[in-house]
């Protein structure tokens, strides 16, 4: 994008990324008497913007990661709707995935310093912990587990903030969208055994994802790769 759009309050400056499903932008929310705010903005690509599942899965995420203010989970400001198309606009973080960062290692034939992947992952320990435990207006405990646990969704700021995104495929008490038996939803080399047989999870899935993260981070190698999925399910 060589310039900004303007879609609905947010000036699109730049795309950070794209998947099958939505695309993330670099934007800027404006208000009055010169306000502004960088924001990232997540929307239903168009092929899919009639895909009503999808749209429900679209909606509980933000709805689920809208309750959680945690100053490790990227925070979600507002679900809209702009030209027929669904959007969450959310706390835009400057920095790398740690997935980048994993690769950037492999590249230079080293592991992460122990420091750093010990410093992240128990910063994600400590949203995950605040996401597991939270509890609804009543009291009740929302039941929460991640599902996707995994680099890609692992934010590290330039300022060594580390950030908690993507809450498309939590589990969660109150959820619209259910995941259909047999289904498997999250990155194959981070599922638990449990979510790889398609049983009931608990917050031990997300630990346990979170644990081949440390391990990928510490060696500089994947620990379930396969040459296809099957594979790597296997």
């Amino acid at each position: 994008m060589n310039q900004a759009t303007q879609f609905g309050p947010y000036k699109l400056v730049e795309r950070i990324s794209v998947g099958g499903m939505a695309e993330v932008y670099k934007a800027v929310e404006t208000g009055v008497e010169g306000f502004e705010r960088t924001v990232a903005v997540k929307r239903i690509l168009p092929h899919i913007a009639e895909d009503e599942e999808f749209i429900t899965m679209f909606k509980d995420e933000a709805k689920i990661a809208g309750q959680l203010t945690h100053s490790n989970i990227a925070q979600i400001y507002n679900l809209g709707q702009q030209d027929d198309s669904f959007y969450i606009a959310m706390e835009y973080v400057a920095g790398k995935d740690a997935r980048s960062i994993f690769t950037r290692c492999q590249q230079k034939n080293r592991p992460m310093p122990l420091a750093q992947a010990c410093f992240i992952v128990m910063k994600v320990c400590e949203g995950l912990d605040y996401a597991h435990n939270k509890k609804d207006k009543q009291g009740r405990s929302l039941n929460i587990v991640h599902r996707d646990v995994s680099p890609p969704n692992i934010l590290v700021s330039y300022d060594g903030e580390v950030k908690l995104i993507d809450f498309g495929v939590a589990k969660a008490a109150g959820r619209v969208s259910r995941t259909q038996a047999g289904i498997l939803k999250g990155k194959f080399g981070y599922m638990s055994p449990e979510q790889v047989r398609g049983m009931p999870l608990d917050r031990r899935s997300d630990v346990f994802a979170l644990g081949v993260v440390l391990y990928e981070l510490l060696t500089g190698t994947r620990l379930f790769q396969g040459e296809t999925d099957f594979a790597t399910l296997e």
